[in-house]
């Protein structure tokens, strides 16, 4: 399980591999938060409850990398970890824990904020070998 980050102007574009699509939303998130902030210099004091609906597993991602700078922007709370179920029921749900303490900007060596997450250019494949996802994120 990996990602990395791909050269854009002015946006995040991210590339996912992982084994399955719970580890690649896992990735996916991670990713977006150590592109806000330190991650590893969150304390686990916390936690926030949140959720993330889609009517298929694009529409998931969108929600799911909406949620997390929401989270860390608008709520004011770091994230060290995550964790959650992906629900299948007539469309897709995300029902997550999120672990940490309070955003300090200088403590948690505060980045960029993330704008939003987009369609353009989103992909997610899955296959015997895993999953492979690409998004950009609009700074």
């Amino acid at each position: 399980m990996s990602y990395k980050f791909l050269d854009h102007a002015t946006d995040a574009i991210i590339e996912v591999t992982a084994k399955d699509l719970k580890e690649a939303f896992a990735v996916a998130a991670d990713a977006e938060i150590n592109l806000t902030l330190d991650q590893d210099k969150v304390d686990e004091k916390g936690q926030m409850k949140f959720s993330a609906n889609g009517k298929d597993i694009r529409y998931l991602l969108y929600s799911w990398l909406e949620e997390i700078p929401f989270i860390l922007i608008t709520e004011g709370f770091a994230i060290k970890r995550l964790e959650f179920d992906i629900e299948e029921e007539g469309g897709y749900k995300i029902n997550a824990t999120a672990y940490g303490e309070t955003l300090d900007v200088k403590r948690h060596n505060f980045k960029v904020e993330i704008k939003a997450p987009t369609f353009y250019d989103m992909e997610i494949r899955q296959d015997g070998n895993g999953v492979y996802m690409r998004f950009l994120l609009d700074l």
